[in-house]
């Protein structure tokens, strides 16, 4: 699964990026089968929640791809790399927001919803890390 390319490890996927993956979906998954029953644009809400998702899902992916990149750079050129990358996803995202709030085609609050999911699969990393240590085990022989 994994190769050395210049002494670093190669994957296909980063494992912590992974564990993050497992709890965003699980986020959606339950904001999904909670909300869909309180709430009468069923539709809207829906979408709104699994736009905010995959923008969790992209922001997470970004953010390792960010650092892994430019972490190996000299301090200050660093900081000013990562923080120009801050800045790009943030813009997305609140980009994306505005499409949502201006169209009308989505709940804006789902969408938002399903963005904090970045936060919440954070701190579900722990829980996560301990459920896919044991699929890791089970299919690759290692933690």
């Amino acid at each position: 699964m994994e190769e050395k390319q210049g002494g670093k490890k190669k994957g296909i996927i980063n494992n912590t990026l992974l564990e993050l993956f497992v709890g965003i979906l699980f986020w959606g998954v339950i904001c999904q089968a909670a909300g869909v029953w309180i709430v009468k644009d069923k539709p809207g809400y829906s979408i709104g929640l699994w736009i905010g998702i995959f923008l969790a899902a992209l922001s997470g992916t970004h953010m390792w791809w960010a650092l892994d990149r430019f972490l190996e750079y000299a301090g200050d050129a660093a900081v000013k790399l990562i923080t120009r990358h801050n800045i790009i996803r943030y813009m997305v995202i609140v980009i994306v927001m505005a499409l949502v709030m201006i169209s009308g085609f989505a709940n804006p609050l789902s969408a938002f919803l399903g963005l904090m999911g970045l936060k919440v699969a954070a701190y579900l990393q722990p829980f996560t890390h301990k459920i896919c240590a044991k699929f890791y085990q089970d299919q690759f022989g290692t933690d």
